[in-house]
């Protein structure tokens, strides 16, 4: 869009003034469409139109001081269909780097001689086991990590050392415990795309196609659950604390769950694509793994990940079926396939289990929840406690 019409337009530095936040939460705003950002020709930087800025200053003036949109986070950025995790592509992210490496990005702002270890004390791991091994065989991957990253949290003594040290300490664990307490074969070293493989199939899966979704799915600004996670953090709850909080809003049909729905449609899918297609709009909802709210024309992430599993013959008769729908059924229930979709094209070729979707996104966002902590620390604490304006009486 250029900056044409009667409207008028800010530069960033006047719209930050006007609405008294840094300039980094500006583009924060862009990122969750709450400001359209304007081309302007023939100079540099952005407009943002007057009149969008105006209803932002109204609605954070109704609202109290401080706002959930009001987190300035450099993090990742999402701007024009695009995700970069501290400035850095992630497609290029997922070609030149493993995932511990990125890991390593998102908690210090750059990557480290020697990336993080995910480790955990051996009888901490023992502890959490037990305590696995006591559930129903049926219960869900995602359960088992909240079971045992409470029972690591209340093992460990040192969980209260919140320095920056203290928490790329607990975030070792906190993954080691994650992903090592939820099978039977228990895999204690590797990366964490090995020792997190086997709990989700029985099939030789790729560790480096793993570890791509893991990097694509380490963070995506502020998600829902990663809200939950920067509140609790902003109260200085411990890393295990944010974590759960983290686990608690992402067991969700609308989040964490969505590639859960999406992989059982695409197992109708694959058998009639037309037919499965034609009951879900029957039933008056839209295809699960198509659309967003952040993105307009594309998902970078769902390209990437279809991309890669577009060159393995076990992923074809997924392909196929999305194909066929998208094809016959057209935009715009098929502009744009999402992240979910392509987890569930990624389950369906290694015959994973049908919540192992649930268990990547959560074990990867775990990565971006530790980044968010750490920057919600250096932040005043309690800030998000909203004002309580009185109501006037009828």
């Amino acid at each position: 869009m250029d900056a044409k019409g009667d409207a008028r337009h800010l530069t960033t530095a006047e719209v930050a003034s006007r609405l008294d936040i840094k300039p980094e939460t500006v583009y924060a705003y862009v990122s969750r469409g709450l400001l359209t950002k304007v081309a302007a020709p023939g100079r540099r930087g952005s407009l943002f139109r007057e009149d969008e800025v105006a209803r932002l200053a109204r609605g954070r003036r109704h609202g109290g001081q401080h706002t959930m949109a009001d987190i300035a986070s450099t993090i990742s950025r999402i701007e024009d269909d695009q995700l970069r995790y501290r400035g850095h592509h992630v497609a290029d992210l997922v070609t030149t780097q493993p995932v511990e490496a990125v890991a390593g990005l998102l908690w210090t702002g750059d990557f480290a001689a020697s990336p993080p270890q995910f480790t955990a004390p051996a009888e901490l791991l023992t502890t959490c086991r037990a305590a696995v091994a006591a559930l129903p065989a049926n219960v869900r991957l995602t359960d088992r990590m909240r079971v045992a990253v409470t029972v690591a949290s209340a093992s460990d003594q040192w969980r209260f050392d919140l320095s920056p040290q203290g928490v790329l300490r607990t975030a070792g664990i906190l993954l080691a415990v994650e992903v090592d307490c939820l099978g039977k074969a228990h895999r204690d070293s590797g990366t964490l795309a090995e020792r997190l493989g086997p709990s989700l199939t029985d099939q030789a899966l790729p560790s480096g196609l793993l570890d791509a979704t893991l990097i694509l799915l380490a963070d995506h600004g502020l998600a829902i659950s990663t809200m939950a996670a920067r509140v609790a953090a902003s109260a200085r709850v411990h890393p295990y604390g944010v974590v759960s909080a983290g686990l608690g809003a992402l067991d969700s049909q609308y989040h964490g769950a969505a590639s859960t729905v999406a992989y059982r449609f695409l197992g109708d899918a694959i058998t009639d694509p037309l037919g499965a297609a034609s009951e879900r709009l029957r039933l008056g909802g839209g295809l699960p793994g198509f659309g967003h709210l952040i993105y307009r024309a594309a998902d970078p992430r769902a390209d990437l990940l279809l991309a890669m599993l577009r060159s393995i013959p076990a992923a074809t008769p997924a392909l196929t079926a999305i194909d066929t729908i998208t094809d016959q059924l057209g935009a715009p229930h098929t502009a744009l396939p999402n992240i979910d979709l392509a987890l569930a094209v990624l389950m369906h070729a290694y015959r994973m289990r049908p919540d192992a979707g649930e268990a990547i996104f959560a074990v990867a966002r775990t990565i971006g929840w530790i980044a968010h902590t750490l920057e919600e620390y250096t932040e005043p604490p309690m800030r998000f406690r909203p004002n309580r304006t009185p109501v006037p009486a009828p």
